[in-house]
């Protein structure tokens, strides 16, 4: 009975709390998944340039930031953010410690980790796409700017959507990580309401449970995108992708 007044939403409850903390983490993710699609476009495009120098740039940003743990990467990010920001408020005549705010900070940080993999997903999205529909586009005189809001850009959607699930399930996950900084979201205050009440397993359970709520029904989602992207699409065409 005590563990459901602790997790109810009462005067001691915290499950008010949770569901809040809940949709922080959505937030922060839904943040990050859109800052790392900027990215990883701008990154797929520059590795699929054939361009040397952005092709090794390009690689050089998904090898580093696929590579390196991503609490590093939210430390150098928070801390190193804050102090930047510091920095200019000094030199703009503000004396004292400028933190940079939490939610941009983990947002930023999910979303660089984010786009190192968006940037294959895409990349490998276009690789998928039928050259000779690119050819016949070509050869019928249609521009550049028109083959790629025509053919390139749903094409890639379509067969990236799959890949972006993982990628949305990756950094749902990651957000936890965030709880470093402060931020409310459900790592943090799972941690919180544990330590406040010291029901250590019970807290931990539930936000384990949230966690796995939120990925089933992000499943589901990026589940019915898929087919709803694909109800167009003959089952042969299907089969080959």
């Amino acid at each position: 009975m005590a563990s459901l007044e602790l997790l109810g939403f009462g005067s001691t409850g915290w499950g008010a709390l949770l569901i809040a903390a809940a949709l922080m983490t959505l937030a922060v993710t839904a943040t990050a998944l859109a800052i790392g699609a900027v990215l990883g476009a701008i990154v797929a495009a520059a590795k699929l340039s054939g361009k040397l120098v952005l092709v090794t740039l390009g690689n050089v940003y998904t090898t580093v930031f696929r590579g390196v743990p991503e609490l590093l990467i939210i430390y150098l990010i928070y801390f190193g953010g804050s102090s930047a920001v510091t920095s200019i408020g000094k030199a703009m005549g503000y004396e004292g410690f400028l933190g940079l705010p939490s939610f941009i900070a983990g947002a930023l940080a999910v979303g660089i980790i984010s786009g190192s993999y968006q940037a294959e997903v895409f990349r490998g999205a276009f690789l998928a796409i039928s050259k000779g529909e690119l050819e016949a586009a070509s050869a019928i005189g249609m521009h550049r700017s028109l083959r790629f809001r025509r053919i390139i850009m749903p094409q890639v959607l379509r067969l990236a959507i799959p890949g972006l699930g993982n990628v949305w399930q990756l950094s749902l996950k990651d957000s936890a990580l965030i709880s470093v900084t402060g931020l409310a979201e459900l790592m943090r205050t799972s941690q919180v309401a544990a330590g406040s009440t010291r029901q250590y397993f019970l807290f931990y359970i539930a936000g384990g449970c949230l966690y796995l709520i939120l990925t089933s029904l992000s499943d589901r989602v990026f589940n019915g995108a898929e087919r709803r992207a694909n109800r167009s699409m003959p089952a042969s065409a299907m089969g080959q992708a």
